[in-house]
């Protein structure tokens, strides 16, 4: 009886200690990078060469981390939910980096323009290699940079 006991009460501090686990999971918040060092300061033409001479060393480099690229505005996308996409590079080329803006931010693109130098912040999620259309590298949830 005393040995159901003990079993009993270690199974209900796992099960309680389970489920706060999950609800901090679950209700966990996306770190805001506007107050995350950038790990990274790069060029935008530099980061775009760095994946297509060799894809697996700089997945090692920059996969994951936080950048802050500097280029030229190429583009700004609007998608039909109203997210925004800032595509980084020289307008010669076919390859770019692709900022997903956070959309708590979007406000910080007012007067960005194509041919803009700027600096954009983010996490970098991967790098998409085609050569007919040209290559893109990734970077997610991010803002706008003030350089310094």
């Amino acid at each position: 009886m005393k040995k159901k006991r003990i079993i009993l009460g270690v199974l209900l501090v796992a099960l309680v200690g389970g489920a706060w686990f999950g609800y901090g999971e679950y209700s966990r918040k996306v770190k805001d990078l506007v107050n995350v060092d950038a790990q990274v300061t790069i060029q935008s033409n530099e980061l775009i060469t760095a994946f297509e001479k060799n894809e697996t060393t700089a997945n090692a480099e920059f996969l994951d981390k936080i950048i802050a690229v500097k280029g030229n505005v190429k583009e700004i996308e609007k998608n039909d939910r109203g997210h925004y996409t800032v595509v980084l590079g020289d307008a010669g080329s076919m390859s770019s980096v692709r900022c997903s803006m956070d959309s708590v931010h979007v406000k910080d693109l007012a007067g960005l323009k194509e041919g803009n130098a700027v600096m954009i912040k983010g996490a970098c999620t991967g790098f998409n290699s085609d050569e007919l259309l040209g290559s893109d590298v990734i970077l997610n949830r991010c803002v706008r940079e003030n350089e310094k």
